[in-house]
Parts: structure tokens; C-alpha cells; sequence
């Protein structure tokens, strides 16, 4: 294998230039969508700032990483491209690739665990990719890349730590200020940094007073981490649903141009994530990863903390979401927004003791989603009925209501969740 046949981890890279990334846009031209900036009045209020959403949710592949993949790809040398391309990824950047990949008309094998979302595997396969499952998690997986890529001289194509990969990404800088040319600030998603890297690079270098603020998972705090402590940090383990942005450590490239160009770097956590998803659905009826969603999902459980005057742009990065997961969602938003409760109510065994009971919730315009008779299990007492009822309600106001009507009846019950 040739010394330019693979991507070399500890070869020092050099840092992509605005020019770069000008370049990197005549090359994606015809290739990927100029993604809409929307402007966002309900969700201005909810954040209390003057928000605008950039819907790289609707790129081609369902997310921004195609962008860096194929200016990458098609940088190749004729020999590299004959080599073929190897990628490891559980997600965007495997359809990216593979994407770019099938284009290009070059050989591509993306090695995935074997965790990995089924839906995942079938929607990169259907880009004309050989997928390899190797390893139980991300990190196996990556090692079983390399040795393919080393005995089969395959050029690897790495997630984030790449100048020009780094340099396709920050062609959504580019559109940003196109479309927003007085925006004061933009919150974006951070894993490995590649976004971040590119876009920060594209604004800062045309208006270096636009404020750059990175958002990473509290479970996955490795940027911030090292960005604080000046060195590359890892965190150990941890989880989070936005596993776009579950990076245990960040590139050496990403880690210097972050480290230069962005403002400030913050944290969010899981449960305003999926908040803001459930919200983008309803609202917007936009449908947004977790990782996509964490920049605006920081602005709203942080209200008026990008300033009320100020014009700010948040990127959705991604909207490929396991349709399982969507459920799951849902189901959690509504318990979040107050508007689904789960109660047990423990009832004698009696004809038409539940009907009295149905019959009043009824009366409070409350929709009863599922029932569940439970009268086996040791905590039931004999002679009595234990029921579960899913309802749904309007807000938290109703949810009161209704456990106030059950105080008053001397009902015995118990709110599950």
C-alpha cells in the first residue's frame, strides 16, 4: 500500500483555509441540496431570542455528512479511487460515503457493529455499499477498518478529522451567511468536531463577530473537556440517544480549529433532546435526529440565554431517526409536555366500579389511550382490581384536574409516570 493510500491518525493534517472550502462548494454543486433557513416564530418565543433553523435535516442522505464525504472522495488519485474507499460508521457518515462512493462510481465498504441499527444497514447498502459487521460497539468496529484498509490498500475516509471532509462541512457555513448575513450567533451540534471545524472556519474568516457556540451531549463531554484542559481528552463511557454526538474523543484537526475559532462550547442533556425533537415534530412537523436536535433542545431548556435582540441560527444537522426510537419519542415528549399521564387505580371488584370512574374522567374531556386489568399480582389485595389507564390531556393544568377529581372521589391510585 502506497503512503498516501489511507487516512494516517497521527500524520499531522493541514488546516483547511476559507478557500478550501470555497473549493469544496464548486465540487458539491449539483451534488447536495442548498438547505432552506427557516425562520422560527414558535420557537423564537420558546428560546426567547430571534431564531432561525438551518434544515440540514432535508440534505441529501438525511444529513450534512454527505457533504464532507464526497469532497473527499473526490479528492482521490486515480489510485486511491481503484483501491476503493472504507469507512466506519453506525450512521450518516456510512450512507455519506457510500452515497459519494456510488457517484464517483468508486468500491466502498463501510464496516458497521453489530449493534447497528437495521434500518441503518439496509439504507447504506441501498447506496451500493458493502457493509461489514464487525465489533460490538463503534471503537471495535473502527479497529477492524483499519486492518481492512491496510491489507486491502483502501483509502479511508474518516468521520471528522480530515481537512477536506472538514472542509465540505463548512459549505453549510457558507449558505448560512448567504441566507442570514447579519446573524450575531450559531449554535451548532459538536461530536468529533468536523461541523463545527468547517462551519466556524467559513463565518469567522468573512465576520469574525458572529459567535460560534458549539453544543455537546453531558454524557460526551470530550471537546469541551479538552478545549478547557488544552489537550485532547477522552470520556470513558457514558450514553446518550443523540449518538451522532456520543464521540468518546475528538479529532487532533478538530481539537485545534475548535480550540481557535469557537466561542464557547456547552452541554444538554437527554431528556430536553427529546423535548425538542417531539416539539420539531408537532410544531415544525420536522423530523430531527438526536444529535440533529441538540443545539436547538440547549436554546430551549435555556431560554434567553442567546440574548432576546439578537438574530441566531441553529443547525439541524441530521433527521434520520430509528422509527422504533420516533416511538419511544413521542411517547416521552407527551409525558414531558404534561399531556400523557399513567396512572393505577386500585378499584373493588365489583360490576361497573371502573364504568363510574371512566365515566367521570370522560366528563374532563380526557382521552383514555389504554386500559390494563392487573388482579394476579401479590400487591393486588383480594376482592379488588388493579387497572393502569394511559390518558391523554391538553397541558399540565388538565393532568391537575384530573388527579385533583381522584383526591376528591377517595379513590386509591398512583401516578406511574
Amino acid at each position: 500500500m502506497s503512503d498516501d493510500s489511507a487516512w494516517k491518525p497521527d500524520k499531522a493534517q493541514k488546516m483547511p483555509t476559507f478557500e478550501d472550502i470555497i473549493k469544496a462548494r464548486e465540487l458539491l454543486a449539483g451534488i447536495v441540496r442548498k438547505t432552506p433557513l427557516q425562520s422560527a416564530r414558535t420557537f423564537s418565543g420558546l428560546a426567547d431570542t430571534n431564531l432561525f433553523l438551518k434544515l440540514e435535516c432535508l440534505q441529501v442522505t438525511g444529513s450534512f455528512k454527505v457533504r464532507g464525504a464526497f469532497v473527499k472522495v473526490s479528492k482521490l488519485s486515480e489510485k486511491q479511487a481503484s483501491h476503493g474507499v472504507i469507512a466506519a460508521s453506525a450512521g450518516n457518515h456510512a450512507q455519506g460515503v457510500a452515497y459519494a462512493a456510488a457517484i464517483k462510481k468508486i468500491p466502498c465498504t463501510i464496516v458497521m457493529p453489530q449493534n447497528a441499527s437495521p434500518a441503518k444497514v439496509a439504507a447504506t447498502r441501498s447506496y451500493g455499499a458493502n457493509v461489514v459487521r464487525k465489533g460490538a460497539n463503534y471503537d471495535e468496529a473502527w479497529e477492524a477498518t483499519q486492518e481492512i484498509a491496510k491489507a486491502e490498500g483502501m483509502t479511508i475516509i474518516h468521520a471528522f478529522d480530515d481537512p477536506d471532509v472538514i472542509a465540505g462541512q463548512g459549505t453549510v457555513g457558507l449558505e448560512l451567511l448567504e441566507d442570514l448575513p447579519d446573524v450575531d450567533k450559531i449554535y451548532l451540534p459538536i461530536g468529533g468536531g468536523g461541523l463545527a471545524a468547517g462551519v466556524a472556519i467559513a463565518v469567522k474568516s468573512k465576520k469574525a463577530n458572529v459567535k460560534i457556540i458549539g453544543v455537546e451531549s453531558k454524557a460526551f463531554p470530550a471537546m469541551k473537556e479538552s478545549v478547557a484542559k488544552g489537550s485532547l481528552q477522552s470520556t470513558k463511557k457514558g450514553y446518550s440517544i443523540a449518538d451522532g454526538i456520543a464521540v468518546k474523543q475528538p479529532g487532533k484537526l478538530t481539537y485545534e480549529i475548535v480550540s481557535k475559532y469557537v466561542d464557547d462550547i456547552v452541554l444538554v442533556d437527554d431528556g430536553s433532546i427529546v423535548k425538542t425533537m417531539f416539539l420539531l415534530m408537532e410544531r415544525a412537523k420536522l423530523v430531527v435526529e438526536p444529535a440533529g436536535a441538540a443545539s436547538l433542545a440547549y436554546l430551549l431548556s435555556n431560554g434567553g440565554k442567546a440574548g432576546r435582540k439578537d438574530r441566531v441560527a441553529t443547525i439541524l444537522s441530521g433527521g434520520n431517526v430509528d422509527m422504533y426510537l420516533l416511538g419511544q419519542v413521542v411517547s416521552k415528549g407527551l409525558m414531558q409536555m404534561g399531556r400523557m399521564l399513567k396512572v393505577f387505580i386500585l378499584l373493588p371488584d365489583k360490576p361497573g366500579a371502573l364504568k363510574s370512574v371512566v365515566d367521570s374522567i370522560a366528563e374532563l374531556s380526557i382521552n383514555i389511550v389504554e386500559v390494563e386489568h392487573d388482579r394476579l399480582s401479590s400487591h393486588i389485595p383480594a376482592g379488588t382490581a388493579g387497572v393502569y389507564l394511559s390518558l391523554e390531556m391538553e397541558d399540565e393544568k388538565h393532568a391537575h384536574r384530573l388527579v385533583d377529581f381522584l383526591k376528591q372521589k377517595r379513590i386509591e391510585f398512583k401516578v406511574v409516570s
